[in-house]
């Protein structure tokens, strides 16, 4: 059974003004921790990023009980599920350095095209991974169900919000949204977030970010010549 395990320290720039880990630096060392266990299992660059095919992020989903601290030693885990077709879904969960649960989360990855910039088929690069099950799951992103979106605010993706894959880097949506919404600022303390990444946006393109709230629930999208995404966070 290959599952993915990193001890982590939080450091000052890992957290936020409430000394919190902050919820784009979650999701960036998701990201990270996909790509490591990835890389271990065989399925590195040679077979995608060599090739002009790009590992890329649709949808996520967290649930999380308590977000860790600063100076606190935290557990990564990570682990694939069974392949769907075109999707490959991907499973964490991170632990304080005694086992107590922090949060779960799940994912769903595909492969696209450099040049095309559209999904293509893993087999076709020999890319293949084994499913694990270890009953810690829980269950996989879906699309976020809309609220009505009662504010808005245009936003242009800068050059510091671009990644290797050449698009905004999908842990800086948490950034864009949490620096358009009160709650994050507020002190409030993230329970949710389920996230579903349209279409790509690239470095300089501008798209009208709308949210609304229910009930402590937010929803946020981003919208220009096309959908760019659709989140919920809860509070």
């Amino acid at each position: 059974m290959s599952i993915y395990r990193e001890e982590l320290l939080l450091r000052s720039k890992d957290v936020d003004m409430f000394r919190r880990l902050r919820t784009s630096e979650l999701f960036r060392l998701l990201q990270e921790a996909s790509i490591r266990h990835t890389e271990a299992l065989g399925m590195g660059r040679d077979k995608t990023l060599d090739k002009g095919v790009l590992w890329v992020l649709l949808l996520q989903r967290s649930e999380i009980t308590r977000m860790p601290e600063y100076d606190e030693r935290v557990v990564l885990k990570s682990w694939p599920g069974k392949t769907m077709h075109l999707l490959f879904p991907r499973y964490y969960r991170l632990e304080t350095a005694q086992g107590e649960e922090l949060l779960s989360a799940s994912a769903l990855w595909g492969l696209l095209d450099q040049q095309t910039r559209k999904m293509v088929f893993p087999e076709r690069y020999g890319v293949a991974i084994e499913g694990v099950q270890t009953g810690e799951e829980i269950a996989l992103p879906s699309a976020p169900r809309r609220l009505e979106c009662t504010e808005s605010r245009e936003f242009a993706v800068p050059y510091s919000y671009v990644d290797i894959n050449g698009h905004m880097n999908n842990s800086r949506y948490f950034d864009l949204a949490e620096d358009s919404i009160p709650a994050a600022s507020e002190g409030r303390a993230l329970r949710r977030v389920q996230i579903e990444y349209v279409s790509e946006a690239r470095f300089g393109e501008t798209f009208t970010v709308s949210w609304g709230e229910e009930n402590g629930e937010y929803y946020l999208q981003g919208e220009g010549e096309r959908t760019v995404f659709r989140m919920r966070m809860g509070y």
